[in-house]
């Protein structure tokens, strides 16, 4: 089974991408649904993260308005928050996808928010960066309902920069030139994974100068 991982900025159009892979036959596999279900009454995180964070936790849940007030831009308390999430979504991971290659899947697509600041890069055959225009990605942001500048700036100071995220790409998808450009070269990128002989790119940084496909 290959497995790419999915990443991208706040606002460049990862959700209606990773829709474009499951539409051309790929399994999606989404980290914030993942931590939705961590987060639920019963969920494994809200424990830990109750006692981590007090007052988090309403009805068994936890509250994520009050987690995000909880944190506010304290980079320790994202830490913190971080070393206790990402071992139990990573461990959701390993099992959906021995689950999926079991069903004979051939391509999954782990839509990963933090892809390359967590080191999740490494555990995948390739990595799809998802971008678009500063300005598009702006426009988009601060449409969304209670969204401000300075949440959007926020968002931004704790994501690799998308230029960075782009340089560190094996595939890049551009959602600024329009819905079916994207879904061409969503269909392009199946299309060279799955081919016969297709062989994952080594991970690491590219050389200078060396061309994304």
């Amino acid at each position: 089974m290959i497995v790419l991982g999915l990443t991208g900025s706040i606002g460049m159009g990862k959700s209606t991408t990773t829709a474009m892979f499951a539409d051309a036959g790929a399994l999606v596999w989404n980290a914030d649904e993942a931590v939705h279900r961590l987060y639920a009454p019963g969920g494994a995180a809200v424990g830990p993260v109750g006692k981590a964070f007090p007052g988090v936790v309403v009805d068994g849940a936890v509250d994520r308005t009050r987690l995000a007030e909880a944190l506010g831009r304290d980079d320790q308390a994202f830490k913190r928050l971080e070393a206790i999430v990402h071992p139990l979504v990573m461990a959701h991971r390993l099992e959906d996808l021995a689950a999926a290659e079991s069903r004979g899947v051939r391509l999954a697509v782990l839509d990963i928010p933090l892809l390359f600041e967590t080191g999740g890069d490494a555990a995948v055959d390739a990595v799809v960066v998802v971008t678009a225009p500063a300005e598009v990605q702006a426009a988009r942001v601060l449409a969304r309902p209670g969204m401000t500048r300075e949440r959007f700036e926020a968002i931004l100071s704790r994501q690799l920069p998308d230029a960075e995220k782009r340089r560190r790409a094996d595939f890049v998808v551009d959602t600024g030139e329009g819905l079916e450009a994207a879904r061409a070269r969503v269909v392009e990128i199946v299309g060279m994974v799955l081919a016969e002989g297709w062989s994952p790119p080594r991970r690491g940084l590219p050389k200078d100068g060396e061309p994304r496909q």
